[in-house]
């Protein structure tokens, strides 16, 4: 048996294809900026938390002390510069000494302020709105400047980075949609270019062009690989045949067409030029 497929004209495109891992937008080692024993865990690996939420909190009994501190010595030195300002106008105190109750009293506020935001610190909160990836101390653990504390990354959009030759340069655009296969799942998604870099990389001769990706199922993570078709060129009124119908014979590229002859049909053997290949 012989199967026929009517012929259309339609649109095809080339593709450049690469393989590509998504990555997330953003991805951040949270670090201790006050040191101390590790009071409570508000985070746990794969807790969502927003910009600004609380990741864990440590033991701030010192650190609360010294504002106490702070506090009380810019309140005695404020009463000073008070009265200091009061006997000047009085004209019982010198230039000196008032400038020099002023410069005591911003020093001493400064100090506040700086002891107000070190306690801040014991409350160690999200950089930006997003997933923990990983914890890394426990509750009783003693932390010093620089610890790290957990990992996070924002998964709103996903990135495939993908590298072209420099020679499709010209072919393509920002904003312009790019169609990606994951590997785990053959889930089928759309990206768009937001970034084309502007140079060359000189030892590849490629560039780098990096595709943001908005919607995708949610089992998705970083990680996944992903095939990535990126659109070259598009011919419209093309004459579209299926794949299959072109065959190579005798170093010539052949289709056969349906040709009546009476009242029977004839397979008649056509030779011709193709054009783009798509799936």
């Amino acid at each position: 048996p012989v199967a026929a497929q009517a012929s259309f004209e339609g649109s095809i495109s080339s593709f450049y294809k690469a393989t590509a891992t998504l990555e997330a937008e953003k991805e951040a080692t949270v670090l201790a900026r006050a040191s101390g024993m590790v009071k409570e865990l508000a985070a746990e690996e794969g807790d969502f938390v927003e910009a600004g939420g609380r990741l864990l909190i440590i033991d701030n009994g010192e650190y609360g002390l010294r504002v106490q501190q702070a506090v009380a010595r810019t309140a005695n030195l404020r009463s000073r510069f008070e009265r200091m300002e009061a006997m000047k106008a009085e004209e019982l105190s010198t230039e000196e000494e008032f400038e020099a109750a002023r410069s005591d009293l911003a020093s001493a506020e400064a100090d506040e302020g700086l002891a107000r935001l070190n306690l801040s610190y014991t409350t160690v909160r999200a950089p930006f709105s997003g997933r923990v990836t990983t914890r890394l101390v426990d509750v009783g653990q003693n932390l010093s400047l620089g610890t790290s504390l957990f990992v996070m990354a924002d998964f709103s959009p996903l990135l495939a980075r993908v590298h072209v030759p420099s020679r499709e340069f010209n072919k393509l655009r920002k904003d312009q949609f790019v169609d990606l296969v994951l590997d785990s799942s053959q889930d089928r998604l759309q990206g768009r270019i937001t970034l084309i870099s502007p140079i060359i990389d000189p030892l590849s001769g490629t560039i780098k062009l990096t595709v943001e990706v908005t919607e995708y199922p949610a089992n998705t993570r970083p990680g996944d690989f992903a095939e990535v078709q990126i659109v070259t060129e598009r011919r419209d009124g093309v004459v579209l045949v299926p794949r299959s119908a072109v065959i190579t014979d005798k170093g010539e590229t052949v289709v056969y067409v349906v040709a009546s002859e009476g009242d029977q049909d004839l397979a008649e053997r056509r030779v011709v030029t193709v054009g783009f290949t798509d799936d």
